[in-house]
């Protein structure tokens, strides 16, 4: 398995010379009751959330520290009702022998609420039905309304929503830097392929640690 520690990563120098932070949002991906607490869904299938925590002991420095130095802060949030869950997200349910499955982040019941973070006035938030937080949302209207034109990536689960996201950023021409330490997966081989793919085709890897001191 690669390691995130060898996989190259962006220092507080280096860093410093490429985010303004007028210029610069930090988005936190998910960081909500059924994704992150032992109350939630992921109470469920995962017995150590050690990693999903500690993640998110890094995520609330990192918003501090932004919030201190002028930067965007965005929270993106999963929040569905059954009228809401796609076709296509029911018949691949079904199709895995999980019918019901896709029940994941409800607004009855807590599963969409926020989960230790909570967002101030003037930050943007996002609301989406799946993973991408740029699909069907203003999330890029709202990024250049603010003249943002490089993102921090942080937040769960890394190969999917955060994964998804970045790829949008991308593509939509925004400088992207993955946070490695303040993003967290279920599984920690599947966090560092993630990192290490994603690195390769769009995105800088960078520390939490990097990213308070290139701010601070």
């Amino acid at each position: 398995m690669v390691e995130v520690a060898a996989l190259p990563h962006v220092g507080a120098a280096d860093l410093a010379g490429m985010i303004d932070p007028s210029k610069t949002a930090l988005v936190v991906v998910d960081i909500q009751v059924d994704f992150a607490s032992r109350e939630g869904l992921a109470g469920t299938f995962c017995e150590d959330l050690a990693g999903v925590e500690a993640a998110i002991d890094r995520i609330e420095e990192l918003i501090a520290t932004a919030r201190g130095a002028g930067v965007t802060i965005a929270f993106m949030r999963v929040v569905t009702r059954p009228e809401t869950d796609s076709a296509a997200l029911k018949t691949l349910m079904v199709r895995r022998g999980m019918p019901g499955g896709e029940a994941i982040c409800r607004v009855e019941g807590g599963g969409a609420d926020y989960y230790r973070v909570a967002p101030q006035p003037g930050d943007i938030e996002i609301e989406k039905l799946l993973f991408d937080s740029f699909h069907g949302t203003d999330f890029d209207a709202q990024l250049r309304a603010r003249e943002i034109d490089t993102v921090l990536m942080a937040g769960i689960t890394t190969e999917c929503c955060v994964d998804s996201t970045a790829r949008t950023a991308f593509h939509n021409g925004y400088n992207v830097f993955l946070v490695s330490d303040a993003c967290a997966a279920y599984d920690d081989a599947m966090h560092a392929g993630t990192l290490q793919v994603l690195s390769q085709n769009l995105a800088l890897l960078t520390t939490s640690a990097a990213v308070r001191a290139a701010l601070g």
